[in-house]
């Protein structure tokens, strides 16, 4: 949204507002001679002692005081997709966890709290889809001593940008101490798209088991343990990719999770040296047609948000972001 000069400047929001999406034109340096305004575009989450914290959806919070307000108004949920799948925020969260399910689990209310041996961050976090049944410190403090007695750092997965999603929730873990310590994005796709795509899929081998050389490949977590290999089997429908490489670490790979009408790429690796060969899309073009086959009609993926290289070639593919998701940590003092 934008304020132009062709209308009063107002700020037609209130302490009411809290949890709707605005905008609002703020000044970023009274004391100049010009006053210099920029805008801020996301969820009110806060608006406390005459300071309002607004959440981007990219999960960065932006904190402004009123007395610097210049304009602010309600704006509606980001407009709808006009290419590949609808989702809405609940139905793909719940997609995304089934696809990477922990070793041990425990219900919160409506939250899961998730522990692997500590072997990534989703599979060892907390998971809030809905009301934990306790207030909001009550909860965290559940979920830090939970963690504490498997002898785990804490962490808590919540997302942005997207309608339904939990800024809220984010603004009162960083409130309660906890810090945002990684950020990745939820991409979509059409999925007959990435089947028809033009790759050499003859030497991609497909499995239902993951192998000591596949292993070798994926191996950025130390030696392989049992949670891996829980974590790693676990969903619906699992498919396991690699082409050889010259030696005995495949060249390349690729996990994916059919569930539904969904398919979930993860786990695609490329050998360094094998790089700008197409293997990445070879590997999930073979997937994918795989998935197909079994009925699904849309994709989705992880990305960390500074994988620059990765978003370009899912960008090719007809992935585009979804929300973002952040997980974080409890900050001991």
């Amino acid at each position: 949204m934008e304020f132009t000069g062709g209308g009063r400047l107002e700020v037609r929001i209130t302490s009411a507002d809290v949890g709707k999406r605005v905008s609002v034109r703020y000044v970023t340096d009274s004391t100049a001679a010009g006053a210099k305004f920029t805008d801020a575009v996301g969820v009110l989450t806060s608006w406390d002692n005459s300071v309002l914290l607004i959440t981007r959806k990219s999960g960065e919070s932006v904190r402004i005081a009123e007395s610097t307000l210049v304009a602010g108004k309600i704006v509606p949920a980001a407009p709808a997709r006009r290419r590949g799948p609808s989702a809405t925020f609940p139905e793909l969260a719940r997609a995304t966890a089934r696809a990477w399910q922990p070793v041990e689990s425990e219900a919160l209310g409506e939250w899961t709290l998730r522990a692997s041996d500590g072997f990534t961050r989703r599979a060892n976090s907390a998971l809030p889809l809905g009301d934990p049944g306790l207030p909001i410190a009550d909860a965290l403090t559940r979920v830090r001593a939970w963690y504490e007695a498997r002898k785990l750092p804490a962490y808590v997965q919540a997302a942005t940008g997207a309608e339904g999603t939990q800024e809220l929730l984010c603004a009162a873990l960083d409130r309660h101490g906890w810090r945002r310590e990684v950020s990745a994005e939820v991409r979509i796709a059409a999925l007959a798209p990435i089947g028809d795509l033009d790759a050499d899929v003859s030497a991609v081998h497909l499995s239902r088991t993951v192998d000591e050389t596949w292993l070798r490949r994926y191996q950025r977590f130390g030696e392989p343990g049992p949670a891996v290999r829980s974590v790693l089997t676990s969903g619906p429908s699992v498919w396991f990719a690699s082409v050889a490489g010259t030696g005995e670490v495949p060249a390349a790979i690729g996990r994916c999770v059919v569930d539904g009408r969904w398919a979930g790429f993860m786990a695609v690796e490329v050998d360094p040296e094998q790089r700008r060969r197409g293997l990445a899309t070879s590997v999930m073009t073979a997937l994918a047609r795989q998935a197909l086959d079994e009925g699904a009609s849309a994709a989705w993926l992880q990305v960390e948000a500074d994988n620059d290289g990765a978003r370009a070639l899912y960008d090719g593919m007809g992935f585009a972001p979804h929300h973002h998701y952040h997980h974080y940590r409890w900050a001991e003092a």
